[in-house]
């Protein structure tokens, strides 16, 4: 029988590097056993996404009935009718095939993936060392407009609120000393 896999929750402000530390850790680290939970989402595909592989596709009609008989473990209306959620049947498939299942999700949803899972999940929020070095950051990515940027700041401060909540915070001051950092967090989890 296959030992069920356990629940990885990242979250951190726009910017903090999240997304980086996460693919590193799962392409460095085969043996950890990580795959991103698959969420359902209202909106049609894109590109060559595909249903059950990038997202599960299904309409607002259906969703609001998920949500209805609870079937999420947290959704957010993003834009109306617009809704992105991580489905309890979905991560319970994964984790008893013994995947380590992976969720970038924001700081609400992680923290009610935590509340439900409790010691099942390790939660852990990538801070950026400062809000001005966040701001740099996205201006040096030069994807967004200077007002896009503010809101992204303006979130984040109200994101970085939530920092006491999770199990670790992971300053990514230096990438490298981070990855270590993450690398040894997850490892110490999957592996107890």
């Amino acid at each position: 029988m296959t030992k069920p896999g356990k629940l990885i929750i990242f979250c951190a402000p726009s910017g903090s590097g999240k997304s980086t530390l996460v693919q590193w850790l799962m392409a460095a680290h085969p043996e950890l056993h990580l795959a991103f939970s698959i969420s359902c989402t209202s909106r049609p595909p894109r590109g060559t996404e595909q249903n059950g592989v990038e997202y599960f596709f299904i309409s607002p009609d259906e969703f609001r009935q998920r949500v209805a008989a609870d079937k999420f473990l947290e959704y957010e209306e993003v834009y109306e009718g617009r809704f992105y959620g991580t489905l309890k049947s979905q991560v319970d498939t994964q984790t008893q095939r013994g995947e380590n299942v992976l969720f970038d999700v924001d700081v609400k949803g992680g923290c009610n993936i935590k509340d439900f899972y409790g010691d099942r999940a390790l939660s852990i929020f990538v801070q950026p060392p400062s809000i001005d070095e966040l701001r740099r950051r996205l201006v040096a990515r030069a994807t967004d407009t200077p007002e896009a940027i503010e809101q992204r700041v303006g979130k984040a401060a109200y994101e970085l609120t939530f920092a006491p909540r999770f199990d670790h915070v992971v300053v990514n001051d230096d990438l490298e000393r981070a990855k270590e950092e993450v690398y040894r967090l997850v490892s110490g989890f999957v592996n107890r």
